[in-house]
């Protein structure tokens, strides 16, 4: 059964799991905004979408683009967990996941640390 939590709630978890980051990292994030909506319109069974050009891939024509963003899919979550605590853990492995897209890591690496 899939969990339910109040949008607000979830929000909060989203800004919590931004918290974890640590503060040297959270530091070279940038041009990035975070948003939460409830599911992706092309692909309604993914949890987030990191949408930009990665740090490793931005020179000098970059000056001045729009924020990339990251994308956290509220009921594509929702639908996967069924406890509040299963949530904290989804939304927090997530944001993780997309803003280390955000630094130019693969899918692939992230399986192998566990960030999948």
């Amino acid at each position: 059964m899939a969990a339910r939590m109040r949008p607000q709630r979830f929000d909060e978890l989203v800004s919590d799991a931004l918290d974890l980051i640590p503060p040297q990292l959270a530091a070279a994030i940038d041009n990035v905004v975070v948003l939460v909506e409830d599911r992706n319109p092309d692909e309604p069974d993914i949890l987030g979408l990191y949408q930009g050009i990665a740090l490793t891939e931005r020179d000098s024509w970059y000056a001045g683009s729009l924020p990339d963003t990251i994308t956290i899919y509220r009921d594509a979550i929702l639908d996967i967990c069924s406890t509040e605590d299963e949530v904290v853990d989804e939304v927090a492995i997530t944001v993780i996941h997309e803003i280390a897209h955000h630094f130019g890591i693969d899918d692939e690496r992230l399986h192998q640390l566990g960030w999948g």
